[in-house]
């Protein structure tokens, strides 16, 4: 059925609107939509030179309710353009997490005039009421123009377990045996289940897994994406990461992954089933999908909710309510305890880049004189430093009023400390210090940190540690300090430009 009606009334236009998006806690160089709620990254691909980006949206509110899939696109992954609401809640039914394919070859025999066409495979939640408890089902929608307006299949579910709890397709074409494979979770038992289909609408059940690794609350949102290995040319494993709430490592939402083979029915572990790894260190990266339809011979690209189910509806941000991370282009480094995800900010952001300081010595005083002239809120940090044998590094980040955001290396951990970062009452979950393991021997510790107003990302060592946590500094928080260690290496920061014309 194609949605008509007041929900469309979301407006595209406003993405040009410079000061619908320079609220305090505004992001300026990652996603969030014009007004309203939004979580989990949905249905991400690239179709005919545009990177599409949907979104768990309410279009009523900044609180969860009335799930739709909201809609914004991007040439560059930097550059988003918000579009109306893609897939309304109708009929009682929200529509929930899952993931969108390009049907080049009309498997589905939705795509017209002989040309591909994009199909959505989503979640359709059914809330318990008088007389049924609650349901969700497989479904499909399907565009013919480039996803600006979307039917929904009037054979759907296409797949009914009759479970309350049974959702987040993530959707692949797997070429060897001409079908699709459907990757979705059973999250009260803590397993993934593999389907496999030649239409995306008859699916027969190919294997499962699971439980292993972390098995705390509820799984959710899974992913399995081919990923290459780093320096091996034409090697590559498979990556299942899977979302945990709560159960997470620092407590609430967080997400774990496993490296392994997947032979077009079945996912093999490579490590044992207690092996647990993260893919994200902080408190607020969850859901994080990656991108249908990336170019052959790209890294691929994953995009997380920035945000924790602990506290996500008392954030205090206004009119909007959740945000993206930066994109990221993931590869697997060879590490002496085995194969591990690294992550990296897609190339892209580096267009952004505005005013730049660039730092040559080795004294902290005067390191830290010359930084007082930085006034920014939005920036990225990188530098090097070779700390002592049980030297501690840290840099202070958006300081104001005696409040500030530490992020640093100490006793083989890196960190980011926000007890003090400024607004934190919201959730006695909040104010926490977050911390990774990093061993880096006799080598320098790499810092990438791209702070953006309310948001700080850490990547260390080549992205091999990640790190996400949301900070709420006091107005007019700006610029960085060398709280401790010598800097004995390169200090550049880069001011970010707003993506908001």
């Amino acid at each position: 059925m194609r949605h008509l009606g007041a929900i469309l009334c979301v407006c595209a236009c406003a993405f040009g609107q410079a000061g619908a998006y320079d609220q305090q806690y505004r992001p300026q160089y990652h996603f969030s939509p014009r007004e309203h709620w939004t979580n989990d990254p949905n249905g991400l691909v690239y179709f005919e030179g545009e990177y599409h980006l949907f979104f768990q949206y309410n279009p009523f509110g900044d609180v969860w309710g009335h799930m739709s899939w909201g809609h914004a696109v991007s040439r560059d992954l930097v550059h988003w353009q918000e579009l109306p609401v893609a897939l309304p809640e109708e009929n009682g039914i929200m529509i929930f997490t899952g993931s969108t394919v390009v049907d080049a070859r009309n498997t589905s025999g939705f795509c017209g005039g002989g040309k591909a066409c994009m199909v959505a495979v989503y979640t359709g939640h059914t809330p318990a009421a008088a007389g049924h408890r609650t349901l969700q089902t497989q479904n499909l929608a399907y565009s013919n123009d480039r996803g600006r307006t979307w039917t929904k299949y009037a054979g759907n579910p296409v797949l009914n377990l009759n479970l309350p709890d049974f959702r987040d397709p993530h959707v692949f074409w797997w070429d060897r045996t001409r079908q699709w494979v459907m990757v979705v979770a059973l999250p009260q038992e803590h397993k993934v289940l593999f389907y496999g289909s030649r239409d995306l609408k008859a699916w027969q059940r190919l294997s499962e897994f699971g439980p292993e690794g972390a098995a705390g609350g509820q799984w959710e949102c899974p992913t399995l994406t081919e990923v290459p290995i780093a320096g091996g040319p034409r090697q590559s494993k498979w990556v299942l990461k899977v979302g945990l709430n709560p159960g997470g490592l620092q407590g609430g939402s967080g997400e774990q992954y496993f490296v392994g083979s997947f032979d077009g029915r079945r996912f093999t572990n490579d490590n044992t089933s207690s092996t647990t790894l993260w893919t994200d260190y902080g408190k607020d990266c969850y859901c994080a999908l990656t991108f249908n339809g990336i170019p052959r011979g790209e890294r691929p690209v994953m995009l997380g909710w920035m945000n924790n189910w602990q506290y996500a509806a008392k954030v205090p941000t206004a009119p909007w309510r959740g945000q993206m991370t930066i994109p990221r282009r993931l590869q697997l480094v060879r590490l002496p305890e085995g194969l591990r995800l690294a992550q990296e900010p897609v190339q892209a952001i580096e267009q952004l880049h505005g005013s730049h300081f660039a730092w040559r010595g080795r004294k902290a005083a005067e390191l830290n004189e010359a930084l007082k002239g930085i006034h920014w809120s939005s920036f990225e940090l990188r530098t090097t430093v070779k700390p002592r044998p049980g030297e501690d590094v840290a840099w202070k980040l958006l300081a104001a009023d005696g409040k500030y955001t530490t992020v640093g290396f100490a006793k083989g951990e890196l960190f980011v400390d926000r007890t003090q970062s400024g607004v934190t009452g919201f959730s006695k979950d909040f104010p926490v210090r977050t911390s990774a393991p990093l061993a880096i021997g006799n080598a320098p510790l790499e810092l990438r940190i791209l702070v953006d107003r309310s948001t700080i990302e850490v990547f260390a060592q080549g992205g091999r540690v990640a790190m996400t946590d949301l900070v709420y500094p006091p107005a007019g928080a700006v610029g960085l300090e060398l709280a401790l260690g010598e800097p004995a290496g390169g200090v550049d920061v880069w001011e970010m430009k707003p993506v908001w014309k």
